[in-house]
């Protein structure tokens, strides 16, 4: 089967390209672009008129859980990969904290192999760092590699040791493995529930300061330049965070970072409605803190937009706020959120689509996020003037604590493709 895209506006960061050009897929591969291609005369080729609409390489999403193994009741492979297609991504990476934990062979193995049967789009595992995320000891990383890891980390929780994290850091080297940190000094963030400010204060609730996601940063920072290990920052969400990265790629050291759509969508005046769906981990911080990661995504210094999607059922999220699970869904609102940041100028269309493709391929060292002959042909069409109210109970995901519930957004994917098959249509 063929399948030949029509005058689509192609923004390829990759490649530099930005024209209006078709495309044509045969064999789950592109196989032209073209400013004008006929449609071949062979049987079975479909045609999608893409006029209007922006034409991207497949949106790759490098921070999600998926829950599988162990809480398929928040969500599964499969739903996770369909709430995936339906937000435009056809790449996604889960993490290691599952039950058990991908610490070894046997779970990666389980999970591809889930992902080759359940699942419509690319699904790419963590493994751990340390075993069962405990901080101790070191995961077989060699191991965890040839079964299909496509980066280590702890993520949910920080690894305690430096000492341990040094060596960890030394180990993946030695297997050019990349490293993606989750940074907050547990005895600084204990017990709290929210950004610790004039807020939390008012709200009468424990805080987590800053300083307990920037102290770790700075140790990542300083453990990457000893060792020569790269690190890739998680879910940074505060202004000395975006401070201390900056300054850290100024001095030559090999450090990479993302951030989430909620961390520039909302602050922590959103917990005032009690709302367990605002409670996230790192918290939602102050509007100076959001200004700052805006600014971090406009000069560069934050590469990457990730959903840091963490689906919880009601069983976690119904409950007293003090008591609450920590995180929200992503996959579906995350691209629209993040085209607001195009609407308003904050980014430039082209600089949006490169940090949810060309550069969260490069640090993950994987073949996607660009298209050119013979590459796959994930591709993603994004209609960026749709205009639409978000409505959590439609989402393909299997949970609901979503906080964007009844926002009005504008822009979205109405097709994804997934190795030439079409895995979503805004249109079915």
């Amino acid at each position: 089967m063929a399948l030949l895209i029509k005058k689509g506006r192609v923004i390829d960061p990759a490649s530099g390209t930005d024209d209006v050009l078709d495309i044509l897929i045969e064999d789950g591969k592109i196989k032209d672009l073209q400013k004008k291609i006929t449609r071949p005369k062979t049987a079975g080729v479909e045609q999608i008129d893409a006029a209007g609409l922006i034409v991207v390489p497949g949106l790759i999403d490098m921070h999600t859980h998926l829950r599988e193994p162990g809480y398929e009741y928040k969500e599964t492979i499969q739903t996770g990969s369909w709430a995936a297609a339906a937000g435009g991504f056809t790449t996604i990476v889960c993490m290691a904290n599952t039950n058990p934990v991908n610490d070894n062979a046997s779970v990666t193995n389980f999970i591809l192999d889930k992902a080759v049967k359940e699942a419509c789009v690319n699904v790419l595992p963590v493994g751990s760092i340390t075993k069962e995320l405990k901080g101790e000891l070191l995961t077989e990383i060699g191991e965890l590699k040839e079964a299909g890891i496509v980066a280590v980390s702890d993520d949910g929780v920080t690894v305690k040791s430096a000492e341990v994290m040094r060596r960890g850091l030394e180990y993946a080297r030695s297997f050019s493995v990349p490293v993606i940190c989750h940074c907050e000094e547990s005895d600084l963030a204990a017990g709290g529930v929210m950004n610790e400010g004039v807020t939390a204060t008012y709200l009468g609730m424990r805080g987590i300061p800053p300083l307990a996601e920037e102290i770790i940063i700075e140790r990542e920072i300083a453990l990457s330049a000893w060792t020569g290990q790269p690190v890739h920052i998680a879910h940074v969400s505060t202004a000395g965070s975006v401070r201390i990265i900056r300054e850290a790629k100024a001095r030559g050291i090999m450090v990479t970072a993302e951030t989430a759509p909620h961390y520039f969508s909302l602050t922590e005046d959103a917990v005032v409605s009690f709302k367990t769906d605002t409670k996230v981990n790192p918290p939602l911080r102050s509007r100076e803190d959001m200004a700052a990661v805006k600014a971090g995504l406009q000069d560069g210094t934050l590469d990457v937009i990730a959903s840091d999607h963490a689906p919880h059922s009601t069983l976690e999220k119904d409950v007293e706020f003090d008591n609450a699970a920590f995180g929200m869904i992503g996959l579906e609102t995350s691209l629209p959120l993040a085209l607001a940041l195009v609407h308003d100028g904050t980014l430039t269309l082209s600089q949006m689509v490169e940090k949810y493709t060309l550069n969260p391929a490069k640090i993950l060292q994987i073949d996607k996020g660009r298209l050119c002959p013979g590459a796959d042909a994930d591709i993603t069409l994004i209609d960026i003037d749709s205009e639409f109210t978000v409505d959590r109970d439609s989402f393909r995901s299997k949970s609901r604590n979503c906080p964007f519930h009844g926002w009005h957004l504008k822009g979205r994917a109405v097709y994804t493709i997934v190795s030439g098959t079409v895995a979503f249509s805004l249109k079915n």
